[in-house]
């Protein structure tokens, strides 16, 4: 029973294995057709896109190139009208060439005839210069002295009558505009001029600060000079003491800082350092604001910060005892006025006039005259080039290239050649004086000269016998050519050529 069983049971299990196998392989087989139809399908799909594009292809090839045939067609076109203006064009230029060939050798021929013409004038202006030499026993040369020689005699006073009325009927008018122009400027800008003077002394309040200065074993006045840089001189003038240096600035910051050292008592190395430290900063701060200050006052805008504090430090530079800031921005203003009244730049004029002197600001430190060393500082700070031209010429030391530069030189004189506006000391003021008598008295014919008026007038006494009228006009303009090329001075110097006649007869 059991066989039996287990023989059911194996078959049962044959024929379910058999079945299930040939179950999943009929499944595998429908599959497997879906899947075969599937790719038909897509495979059919893709041949219908596949001809739809070359389609697609096929008609825009034709429509591109129709479209490149109908674009070919017009350049051609347009080709053959350019080609057709360029031989009109080569035409018309053979043409005018012929022309102008033409009027090329006509001219030449012309050129040729007039040299001819020219030869043969020569040739007899020569002839006809030979034949009075021989008639008079004279070069032409010879002739032409002795002719202006007889002339200069015979009518030395109708010449120089003439030379006169010349230069007065010309003169007068421009020297009344001139005196208006300049008036009305001196006027309109009535700033204050009193000359000053570089402070290089100190007054103490007593004796015994010397000491304290000095220090012991001089400790205290050797570390003042080394932070500084000037030289303290203590002599015995009572309740004084001097500061030398060539720096006008140092000198500054060397007189700040002895003051506040006074006012607090405490002189020893490490508080002269503070001090020398603040004054510093205190005297950068005041060269800053006075730079700026006078570039507001002159309405000058636009500049570089660093070229207002070179201004600035014009606040402590003298020359010939005047405040060279103060004298630059009353330039600056004067030269404004006039540039006005003659139509000139005025923005140019001011700031030309202003910056004149930027160049002594520095010219202890760097080498060169302060104008040359004023014109590279304002290169350097890209100042348009108008204002350098103006500001280089007020020495003469470049020519004058524009009105502006002639309107800072006359406002230079203006502002320099005020009274009191400046001082000279006792040797410059008696050696120019001296040069001014040397030059005139190095021409011949002078009897004697006097230099009076503070050197503003120079007086010329000329020998009667051997100097006429026109000899002395002559002598006066070459006298003021030789003060103007040999010597410096501010405004301007008259020079008086005087010719006296004496005759004496004693009755008996």
């Amino acid at each position: 029973m059991n066989t039996i069983l287990l023989v059911s049971s194996g078959a049962t299990l044959v024929l379910g294995l058999a079945f299930g196998y040939f179950l999943r392989k009929s499944i595998a087989q429908k599959q497997a057709q879906s899947i075969e139809a599937q790719i038909e399908h897509k495979l059919n799909a893709a041949s219908t896109e596949a001809k739809e594009i070359l389609i697609e292809a096929k008609t825009n090839a034709v429509k591109i190139l129709e479209e490149a045939k109908r674009e070919e067609k017009e350049t051609q076109v347009r080709f053959l009208k350019t080609e057709e203006r360029l031989s009109r064009r080569e035409e018309q230029i053979a043409s005018q060439l012929a022309d102008f060939k033409k009027r090329e050798d006509d001219l030449g021929q012309k050129i040729e005839n007039v040299k001819q013409i020219r030869v043969k004038l020569e040739t007899l202006e020569k002839e006809q210069s030979e034949s009075l030499e021989r008639t008079a026993q004279l070069t032409q040369a010879q002739a032409k002295d002795e002719l202006f020689k007889i002339v200069e005699k015979n009518h030395s006073d109708d010449l120089f009558k003439k030379i006169q009325k010349l230069e007065f009927s010309g003169k007068e008018d421009l020297e009344k505009k001139a005196r208006d122009i300049l008036a009305a400027a001196i006027q309109r800008y009535a700033g204050s001029h009193a000359a000053e003077l570089t402070t290089t002394t100190l007054t103490l309040p007593s004796d015994d600060l010397k000491g304290k200065i000095i220090g012991k074993e001089g400790r205290n006045i050797r570390t003042l000079e080394r932070l500084t840089g000037v030289e303290i001189i203590i002599d015995e003038t009572p309740e004084t003491l001097m500061i030398s240096g060539f720096d006008p600035v140092r000198r500054q910051i060397a007189k700040i800082a002895l003051e506040k050292l006074m006012v607090d008592g405490r002189i020893q190395p490490a508080r002269i350092e503070e001090t020398v430290e603040k004054a510093k900063e205190e005297i950068t701060t005041k060269i800053k604001e006075a730079g700026d200050q006078a570039c507001y006052e002159c309405a000058v805008t636009g500049i570089d910060p660093r070229l207002s504090y070179l201004l600035g430090r014009l606040k402590y530079r003298t020359s010939y005892g005047q405040n060279v800031l103060l004298h630059s921005v009353e330039m600056a203003h004067i030269a404004g006025i006039m540039a006005k009244e003659l139509g000139a730049d005025v923005g140019a004029a001011k700031m030309g006039a202003l910056f004149h002197d930027i160049g002594k600001a520095v010219d202890h430190e760097v080498s060169g005259t302060h104008v040359e060393i004023g014109r590279n500082i304002l290169k350097k700070f890209n100042v348009k080039e108008e204002v350098i031209e103006a500001m280089q010429s007020h020495h003469e030391e470049y020519p004058y290239a524009t009105l502006e530069s002639r309107i800072v030189q006359a406002a230079d004189a203006i502002s320099g050649g005020r009274p009191g506006a400046r001082r000279d000391t006792a040797e410059l003021f008696l050696k120019r004086l001296e040069d001014l008598e040397k030059i005139a008295n190095s021409f011949p014919g002078v009897e004697k000269s006097y230099a009076i008026a503070a050197g503003r007038d120079l007086r010329v006494f000329v020998k009667s016998t051997e100097i006429d009228d026109l000899g002395a006009k002559r002598m006066a303009r070459d006298i003021a050519l030789r003060i103007e090329q040999e010597m410096q001075y501010p405004g301007e110097i008259k020079i008086n050529v005087i010719r006296e006649t004496r005759i004496i007869e004693y009755a008996r």
